[in-house]
């Protein structure tokens, strides 16, 4: 799958929970699935966790967050 065809898995809609990326216009943000990745979760607990996901959703927020560092930085605490 392409990167554009991850992509289109996401979509931003401003009734949506408040514009907020979300999957295939599901209620279930790309950050809160990110966010469970970071905390060490498996895919497979979070297909557990949320049914309506499949594989691909996943990575289309992975391909996402791609996208957004091509774009966008984050200010980062100095190193000590």
């Amino acid at each position: 799958m392409t990167h554009e065809e991850l992509l289109a898995r996401i979509t931003i809609d401003p009734a949506v929970c408040h514009g907020k990326p979300c999957i295939r216009g599901q209620r279930i943000w790309v950050g809160l699935v990110l966010g469970m990745l970071e905390g060490g979760m498996r895919e497979d607990e979070i297909l557990t966790e949320y049914p309506s996901l499949e594989p691909l959703d996943i990575r289309a927020c992975l391909a996402y967050a791609s996208a957004l560092t091509r774009v966008r930085f984050v200010d980062l605490p100095q190193a000590s």
